[in-house]
C-alpha cells in the first residue's frame, strides 16, 4: 500500500515529511481517539477536546431564544412525526396535501429526534449544533490527514467561528446537514487518495449523494474538485483512478437517487404534490426551480427580489461574496484563503503527481472556487446564508497557508507574503466591521492596530526568539480571527427567525440582527430588507383586503404594504393576494393568537385541514400552533398550482376543511400559478368574513351565502 505524507510540523525542516500514521492494524480506532497518534504532542487531545467542547456550547447556548426558527421546516417536522408518509415525503402538513420544496433529508434527522424526545423547538434545532460540531471534527481530522494537529486546530477554530457557520448550526435549514455530508465527503476522498481506496472514494460519492436529497443542486458544486484531486493524486494506475471515480460516480448516484426515483415512480394520486415545482414532478424540481433556474433566474413561480444590479436578487459577479449582504457572513478570511491556494500550488510546481501539499490545494481550492463562483453570478433565487458550503474550505486553506508560510518564514518570500495577508485581512475586517458603525466602535481599531503590528513582527519573525515568535503567532492568529469571532458570538446571542436568518449586526445595505422575513433588494435599495421596486401603490381589495403601500426602498415584506384582497390590484410592495386579516406573511411565519388557535382546535377531529392559506409560512403558524394540519394553497409561494380552485371546491364541498384565514397570500411570482389568488377571490365571494382575535377569518363549514 503506497501512502502520502503530510505537510511538514511547524518545528520540521521546511522539507522534512512526517512519516504516515501506523495502519489500523497497528493500533485500535478507540486507542487513536483516545490517546492520538503516537507523534502527536501531548497537548493535541485536550486541545481538540476543548475545541469541540466550545463549539457545543456556543452552538447549543439558548438555542430555545429561536423559537421554531424557520416554521416552514418546523411544520413539516411536525407533520413528519404524526405520519410516515409525511415524513418519507417530506410533506408539510400531515394529510399530505403538498411537500416542502427541498428533499426530506434534513427533515429525517429532525423527525428522528422529535420522535424519541418529542416535538419542541429543541428536538428541532438540536441536530443542527451536533451536525455542527461534528463538522467540525471531521474537518479537524480531515486537514489533520494532509497537515499536522496544529492546522487542522487552526482550521477547526476557523470554521467554528465563522459567522455564518454560527448561524446556520443554530437553525433549522438544510444547509446545517449539508455542510456536514460535504466535509465528510471531503475526509473520505483524502483517506481514498492516499490509500488509492476505491471503497472510500465511493463512500466519498455515497455522502455527496446524501447531500443531494439534502439540497439537490448545491451538493454537487464539490464534485469536480474531489474527482480531479484523486485523478491527480491518488497513488495507483490511471486507469484504475478511472474505474475508481466511474465506481464514485455510481454510489453518488444510487445514494441520491433512489429517493428521487421513488417519487418519481410513485402514483401522483396517492403522494403529495411535490411543493416548488409546476408539474408535480420532482425531475422538474431538481432542473427548475432548485437547479438550472438558480443560475439562469428562469425559476417559474418564485418570489421575485429587487430589480437592477445583475439580477433581481442583487448584484452578480466576483465582488457578490464582498457586497453588504453577503461580505459579513463569509468573507473575512476569503482572501487569505485563495492567497493560500495559488501560493501552495505555485510553491509545489515540478513536484510528484502525488504530492500531498498540491493535493491539499486542489481539494480545498477546487471546492472554494466552484462554490464561489456558482454563488457570485447565480442570478436566480439567492440568500447569503448559502454561503455557509465555503466555511469549511476557507477555515482549511487558511490554517494550511499559514502554518505553511510559518515554517518556512526564515524565506523573505513566504515572510512577506504573510504580512502582506494579514494586512489584507485586517483591512478587510475594518471594511465589514465599518458597515456597522454603531456595533463595537473599538473593535476595527484593535484589529487593524494588532494587524499592523503582527504584520511588522512577521517581516523579522526568522529572528525571533522562540518565546516571541509564539507569542507572533498567537498575536496574528488573533488578530484574523477577532472580528468573525466577535460577529459569531453576536449571532449566538441573537434569536433567529424566519426564512432569510443573517449573521451579525445590522448591516447598512444589508441584513439586520436575527435576519428578516424579507428578500434581497435590487441596486440602490438596502439588499435584504425587503426593498420591492418603486411602484404604485395596490388598490383597495375585497372583503378584508388592505391598501397596497407604495413600493419604496425600505418597505419589509411581510408589513401589510401591498397586502390586497380579491378583486384588488396587488402593489408592486409586500405580498399580494388573499383576503385581509393577518396570520403571518410570506417568508415569515406569526404566532396567531389564542382565539384563533382555540377555534381551530374546535371540532378538529371532524376535518382533514382545520384550515387552509395561501403560502406556507402563513399556514406554518396556525399549523404549529395547533397542532392540527394546515392546508398550504400554492406551497410556499402560494404560486404552485395546486390546489386547483375546482380541487379545493370539492373538498370544501366534502368538509375536508375548516377555515381559511384571510391575510395571507403569494409575493409577486415569476409567471407562476395563480390557483391560489383565484381560491381567496372565490372564498371572499361565497362566504361571510369574520374576525376571531383580529385575524380574517372564513368558515367553510358554513352554508355559502353571497358577499
Amino acid at each position: 500500500m503506497t501512502t502520502t505524507a503530510p505537510l511538514p510540523l511547524p518545528d520540521a525542516a521546511p522539507d522534512t515529511a512526517v512519516a504516515p500514521p501506523p495502519p489500523p492494524a497497528a493500533r485500535g480506532w478507540a486507542a487513536r481517539v483516545v490517546r492520538g497518534r503516537p507523534e502527536d504532542p501531548s497537548w493535541v487531545r485536550p486541545a481538540l477536546a476543548a475545541l469541540l467542547a466550545c463549539t457545543a456550547v456556543a452552538y447549543l447556548w439558548g438555542l430555545d431564544r429561536s423559537g421554531w426558527a424557520n416554521s416552514f421546516y418546523s411544520a413539516a417536522v411536525q407533520a413528519g412525526t404524526t405520519s410516515w408518509k409525511a415524513m418519507f415525503f417530506g410533506s408539510f402538513d400531515a394529510a399530505n396535501l403538498i411537500t416542502v420544496d427541498k428533499p426530506p433529508a434534513s427533515l429525517w434527522v429532525m423527525e428522528a429526534f422529535a420522535r424519541v424526545f418529542g416535538l419542541s423547538s429543541w428536538s428541532v434545532l438540536v441536530p443542527q449544533a451536533l451536525e455542527g460540531v461534528a463538522t467540525v471534527a471531521v474537518l479537524y481530522a480531515t486537514v489533520r490527514r494532509w497537515t499536522t494537529a496544529g492546522t487542522g486546530l487552526l482550521a477547526g477554530a476557523a470554521l467554528a467561528t465563522t459567522p455564518v457557520a454560527a448561524l446556520m448550526f443554530r437553525f433549522n435549514n438544510p444547509d446545517a446537514l449539508l455542510v456536514l455530508l460535504l466535509v465528510a465527503a471531503s475526509w473520505a476522498t483524502t483517506v481514498a487518495v492516499q490509500r488509492a481506496s476505491w471503497r472510500l472514494l465511493a463512500l466519498a460519492g455515497a455522502l455527496v449523494g446524501l447531500g443531494f436529497i439534502t439540497k439537490m443542486g448545491q451538493a454537487l458544486l464539490v464534485v469536480p474538485a474531489l474527482a480531479l484531486v484523486y485523478l491527480v493524486a491518488a497513488p495507483t494506475t490511471l486507469g484504475a483512478r478511472v474505474r475508481h471515480l466511474l465506481g464514485a460516480g455510481a454510489a453518488l448516484g444510487v445514494a441520491g437517487g433512489w429517493w428521487v426515483a421513488v417519487v418519481q415512480l410513485w402514483p401522483a394520486s396517492s403522494r403529495p404534490y411535490i411543493g416548488g415545482s409546476q408539474d408535480n414532478s420532482v425531475l422538474g424540481l431538481i432542473l427548475g426551480y432548485n437547479g438550472i433556474g438558480r443560475l439562469t433566474g428562469n425559476e417559474t413561480g418564485s418570489v421575485t427580489g429587487g430589480t437592477g444590479g445583475g439580477s433581481p436578487w442583487g448584484p452578480t459577479g466576483w465582488y457578490r461574496l464582498l457586497t453588504s449582504s453577503f461580505g459579513g457572513q463569509i468573507a473575512w478570511l476569503l482572501p487569505a484563503a485563495l492567497v493560500a491556494t495559488l501560493a501552495l500550488l505555485v510553491a509545489r510546481r515540478g513536484t510528484p503527481r502525488t504530492d500531498p501539499v498540491r493535493a491539499f490545494a486542489l481539494l480545498w481550492g477546487g471546492s472554494l472556487v466552484v462554490t464561489a463562483l456558482v454563488i457570485s453570478y447565480s442570478a436566480g433565487i439567492i440568500h447569503p446564508y448559502y454561503t455557509v458550503a465555503l466555511a469549511p474550505s476557507i477555515a482549511a486553506l487558511s490554517a494550511a497557508g499559514a502554518v505553511y508560510g510559518w515554517v518556512r518564514r526564515d524565506q523573505w518570500p513566504w515572510r512577506a507574503g504573510l504580512a502582506a495577508t494579514l494586512l489584507a485581512t485586517t483591512a478587510l475586517a475594518w471594511v465589514l466591521l465599518d458597515r456597522s458603525p454603531t456595533w463595537l466602535p473599538g473593535l476595527r481599531v484593535a484589529v487593524v492596530v494588532a494587524g499592523v503590528a503582527a504584520a511588522a513582527g512577521l517581516l523579522v519573525a526568522h529572528a525571533l526568539t522562540r518565546r516571541l515568535a509564539v507569542l507572533l503567532a498567537t498575536v496574528s492568529v488573533a488578530a484574523a480571527l477577532a472580528a468573525p469571532t466577535a460577529y459569531a458570538v453576536q449571532t449566538v446571542v441573537t434569536p433567529h427567525s424566519g426564512s432569510l436568518p443573517s449573521a451579525g449586526p445590522t448591516v447598512a445595505g444589508g441584513f439586520g440582527p436575527g435576519g428578516r422575513g424579507g428578500r434581497p433588494g435590487g441596486a440602490g435599495a438596502p439588499t435584504g430588507l425587503g426593498a420591492p421596486p418603486a411602484g404604485p401603490a395596490g388598490a383597495a381589495g375585497g372583503p378584508g383586503g388592505g391598501l397596497g403601500a407604495p413600493g419604496a426602498a425600505g418597505a419589509p415584506v411581510g408589513a401589510t404594504g401591498g397586502t390586497t384582497g380579491p378583486g384588488g390590484a396587488a402593489g408592486t410592495a409586500g405580498r399580494g393576494g388573499g383576503p385581509g386579516g393577518g396570520a403571518g406573511g410570506l417568508l415569515s411565519a406569526s404566532s396567531p393568537p389564542a382565539a384563533l388557535v382555540a377555534a381551530l382546535d374546535a371540532n378538529a377531529s371532524h376535518y382533514t385541514w382545520v384550515a387552509a392559506a395561501v403560502g406556507s409560512q402563513t399556514a406554518a403558524g396556525l399549523q404549529l400552533a395547533s397542532g392540527h394540519s394546515v392546508m398550504a394553497l400554492g406551497g410556499f409561494n402560494g404560486s404552485d398550482p395546486y390546489p386547483s380552485l375546482s380541487a379545493f371546491e370539492a373538498l370544501v364541498a366534502s368538509g375536508k376543511v375548516h377555515y381559511f384565514v384571510g391575510g395571507s397570500g403569494p409575493g409577486a411570482s415569476n409567471g407562476g400559478s395563480s390557483d391560489s389568488s383565484a381560491i381567496a377571490t372565490w372564498v371572499a365571494s361565497h362566504f361571510r368574513a369574520t374576525t376571531i382575535g383580529g385575524t380574517t377569518v372564513y368558515d367553510l363549514s358554513q352554508p355559502a351565502t353571497a358577499a
